[in-house]
């Protein structure tokens, strides 16, 4: 008897290589994903703005980034003693305006660049539900504990998520007219929105996807929304909130990843790498002992050589560690 639902995924062509330039933004299923494209040594860029939910305040972000704009203390405001974005997420925030403004513009000049030579941009959609500010009607892209009575919320149409992402597609590829823009829904269950609501809402973001997908012929999606909700299918993937998927979830979205995502000829530098990683975290009962100098020497040997065939990869943090 069958008691587990699988699907396969369908492969990504052209797929990601070690050789390319990849930007992450979205919610933080985004930023899971990304910690392990960083973590296995590939060229990343995550979440310039932070993490985002709604698509339109990505969209806003990266408008930002094709416009070329600086933000200044106008663009800010002060609560709790703390200047802050609406465009951006709380690890911005800072206890002086321009102590704010030297991370948000650092992070946006880090952004402009990757925006420029980008072979993929991975986009991960949180929630159509968006939180506006009354005073002007504004998105926020985060609230930043500032009492509810100052926004209002509301569900994003299909038709508007289309629209945003269309146009700023449209100025993307005539910026950068080599990008690929990956696709996925987060499988985060934004249950304090209601659970009819949070399935209407990713609803309305797998529509707006799939309809821009089928319409750009650059343009995939990669299931992780469904990986987790039809694939794993069971609470004992989530962590004890039961809304965001554990680290059991999110190995299991990654290893479809790799599978399907990178490039084939790339995987066997992947795991070798993902080798290197699980000998760096060993931790010996006695580090002075012959054994594990041995042990350290051989790995640093790897490493030597990693270093030489593949002179682009960053593993100098690798290297200082085997050789101490």
């Amino acid at each position: 008897m069958q008691f587990h639902l699988s699907f396969p995924v369908a492969p990504l062509e052209p797929a990601i290589r070690y050789s390319d330039e990849l930007l992450l933004m979205g919610s933080c299923f985004a930023e899971e994903i990304g910690e392990k494209l960083q973590e296995h040594r590939f060229n990343t860029v995550i979440n310039p703005h932070g993490i985002l939910y709604n698509p339109l305040s990505i969209t806003r972000a990266l408008t930002t980034y094709l416009d070329g704009k600086i933000y200044t203390k106008e663009d800010l405001f002060q609560h709790n003693d703390t200047w802050n974005s609406w465009d951006h997420h709380s690890r911005f925030s800072a206890l002086t305006a321009d102590a704010a403004l030297d991370g948000i513009n650092a992070a946006q000049a880090t952004a402009m660049r990757s925006m420029e030579q980008a072979d993929w941009l991975i986009l991960t959609l949180g929630s159509a539900h968006a939180y506006v500010l009354k005073e002007n009607n504004r998105i926020v892209g985060n609230c930043h504990k500032v009492p509810a009575t100052a926004f209002y919320k509301r569900m994003l149409t299909a038709e508007e998520v289309i629209t945003a992402l269309d146009n700023v597609m449209h100025r993307l590829f005539f910026r950068n007219r080599k990008i690929n823009i990956l696709f996925t829904v987060s499988p985060v269950r934004y249950i304090r929105d209601g659970v009819v609501e949070n399935n209407l809402s990713k609803a309305i973001l797998l529509q707006a996807v799939h309809h821009l997908v089928n319409k750009f012929s650059r343009l995939y999606y990669f299931p992780a929304y469904e990986l987790v909700i039809d694939d794993l299918r069971d609470y004992r993937f989530y962590k004890d909130d039961m809304v965001h998927p554990n680290a059991t979830a999110v190995n299991y979205v990654w290893e479809q990843v790799v599978k399907a995502c990178i490039n084939t000829g790339d995987q066997a530098l992947l795991h070798t790498i993902t080798e290197l990683n699980r000998a760096a975290q060993h931790r010996p009962f006695n580090p002075r002992s012959s054994q594990h100098q041995q042990f350290m020497r051989t790995y640093a040997d790897k490493v030597k050589l990693l270093m030489e065939a593949h002179p682009h990869l960053k593993l100098d943090d690798l290297m200082k560690y085997f050789e101490q």
